[in-house]
């Protein structure tokens, strides 16, 4: 039985990947799907692509675009969310901090360098007017390693999705004090170069596969909800809210405008030196 290795954050907008490898459709034809967490974030999964740890991952559109312009062999397949990601702007709960204006000379907490929220922090500086070249970071790893920074009281600043945090900010550890939504459609599917060279038949049947899911949840959202709230620890009225603004991609079809329009902002924070065409981000996929 040959394994598909699949790498995604432990978050709510993978939930529909957990009901595909639940449900195994490929299992007659002796491989298995098999879901890894990756808590460290996109620049963990981009490095994992590179290495060849996994076959599959599900990245921040603006991370591997990147990632992919530096050098990283692995290809988009598809879009998984058509919807941008809603980044919560927080700062910790016993912090005096109160207004987005006020994290000008601020640290920000970083997963690492290159990272989502290492590239949310410039689009904020750009939004909020500030000189980028004047951010300094502060790498936590993940999730835990930004509670573990947000107990001192010192004045810091930490972006990610608005409802992964939401427990945090509901126990009073985190205090959100604003929001920034990604101006594209927030998550890709990348293939590692050895999947799309060993598995080039695989592509089209896994994309049907998780569009038909994808495409299943988001025609009855409220059913999947008590489902949501459990695996996550999220709040009810939370996953409603979330699942209210959030649209799966149920179609093959990839918008260049968007890799573009990515691309363009990059470019203007100084993130990337250089554009692609955008046909060199795509793995070739039967519409």
């Amino acid at each position: 039985m040959e394994k598909i290795t699949i790498t995604g954050v432990p978050e709510h907008f993978n939930f529909p990947w957990l009901k595909l490898v639940e449900k195994q459709p490929f299992l007659d034809e002796d491989i298995q799907l098999v879901w890894e967490n990756e808590s460290k974030g996109s620049g963990a999964m981009n490095r994992s692509i590179r290495e060849g740890n996994t076959d599959l991952a599900i990245i921040l559109t603006e991370s591997f675009v990147k990632d992919k312009i530096e050098g990283n062999p692995g290809k988009i397949i598809g879009f998984h969310v058509d919807s941008p990601l809603v980044w919560g702007i927080h700062v910790p709960g016993n912090s005096k901090l109160e207004q987005v204006s006020e994290l000008k000379n601020v640290p920000f907490l970083v997963s690492r360098m290159g990272s989502g929220s290492h590239l949310m922090a410039f689009l904020l500086a750009r939004e909020q007017g500030w000189d980028t070249a004047g951010i300094n970071f502060e790498i936590i790893g993940n999730l835990d390693g930004a509670i573990k920074s947000f107990k001192s009281a010192n004045p810091k600043a930490f972006l990610w999705e608005k409802y992964t945090t939401q427990p945090l900010v509901t126990k009073g550890w985190f205090r959100r004090i604003g929001e920034i939504p990604t101006p594209w459609p927030c998550f890709v599917i990348v293939a590692s170069d050895h999947f799309l060279n060993t598995h080039p038949e695989l592509t089209d049947k896994l994309l049907d596969a998780i569009y038909a899911i994808n495409s299943s949840l988001m025609e009855d959202k409220k059913a999947i909800a008590p489902a949501i709230q459990k695996t996550y620890d999220l709040g009810a009225e939370d996953v409603n809210q979330w699942l209210k603004q959030t649209s799966w991609a149920t179609s093959k079809k990839i918008h260049p405008v968007h890799l573009e329009n990515t691309m363009k902002m990059l470019s203007e924070v100084k993130l990337i030196q250089k554009t692609l065409p955008t046909s060199a981000f795509l793995a070739a996929v039967t519409p």
